[in-house]
């Protein structure tokens, strides 16, 4: 039996480093990202480490159904789905808000419409979410919480941007909300897939050192106080995420499923009451 593993947003970042993590995990690998180039690119370096897998790169726009449809062909013309790592997004200074639902939320639910249905025991799936929710309380009412469990229909972005107001016109706000639909989602499908034998969860990271994070703690007082409050006293490493990842994608974590791992070193413990 061929394995096959899918990390998205592979060529920067978390994704990468998912994708370091893999290479490992399975026998083929497809790499997806936006940017062919930069997944080619982190492809041909995977694979001259000397890694177990097959690595192959897959451009791709993740919320473009097509796109999808042909990445569920790839996999089954491949082998048996093993580990889907889905870390692509984009941070509120990158785009929209309609954009920055699109990637960080709907493209996770759309990915697994496509990807659900070739999942076996012993498949587990992560998808990548944000502390953002958490800190920001969000706890939606029922009617908005009712739009986002239905966001797989045309004209969603404009039901949720009724349903919660103008405010999630504000990129900053448009992402806690993403993620916290990842969070939600990912609860909702552990469920539906359960009887397959397959798990997922989400991974909720704190403040990564990435370009991204250097750039909005640059301009903004309120992330460089978060990062200055988080109990171990630096960011954290993407590859410190992976790492979580990798885990919970293993067979050691075969009876963990349908929760959020929250990786922001101690960020939420210290602003919790607030």
């Amino acid at each position: 039996m061929t394995t096959v593993g899918i990390a998205t947003g592979a060529g920067r970042g978390t994704g990468e480093a998912c994708a370091r993590r893999l290479a490992d995990m399975v026998d083929v690998l497809l790499l997806t990202d936006a940017n062919d180039a930069v997944a080619a690119a982190v492809a041909k370096d995977v694979s001259g480490a000397g890694t177990r897998a097959v690595v192959e790169p897959f451009g791709m726009d993740v919320t473009d159904p097509e796109d999808l449809a042909r990445l569920a062909r790839r996999v089954r013309e491949l082998g048996t789905l093993r580990a889907v790592a889905h870390a692509e997004s984009v941070a509120p200074e990158e785009a929209d808000w309609r954009r920055i639902i699109e990637v960080d939320f709907v493209s996770t639910v759309l990915l697994a419409a496509e990807l659900g249905p070739l999942a076996t025991a012993g498949t587990a799936f992560v998808y990548t979410a944000s502390v953002s929710p958490l800190i920001a309380h969000i706890d939606p009412a029922p009617d908005v919480a009712a739009v986002l469990d239905d966001s797989a229909q045309e004209g969603f972005l404009d039901r949720l941007r009724d349903a919660i107001g103008p405010a999630v016109e504000d990129p900053a706000w448009a992402y806690p909300w993403a993620t916290y639909g990842v969070q939600r989602f990912a609860r909702a499908e552990a469920v539906r897939l359960g009887p397959a034998g397959a798990r997922v969860c989400s991974l909720s990271p704190g403040a990564i050192d990435t370009p991204q994070t250097r750039r909005e703690a640059a301009r903004n007082e309120s992330v460089r106080e978060l990062i200055q409050r988080t109990p171990l006293g630096r960011t954290g490493r993407c590859e410190e995420v992976a790492a979580v990842a990798a885990f919970l994608l293993s067979d050691e974590a075969s009876y963990l499923t349908g929760v959020d791992i929250v990786v922001d070193g101690g960020l939420c413990a210290a602003v919790q009451d607030e």
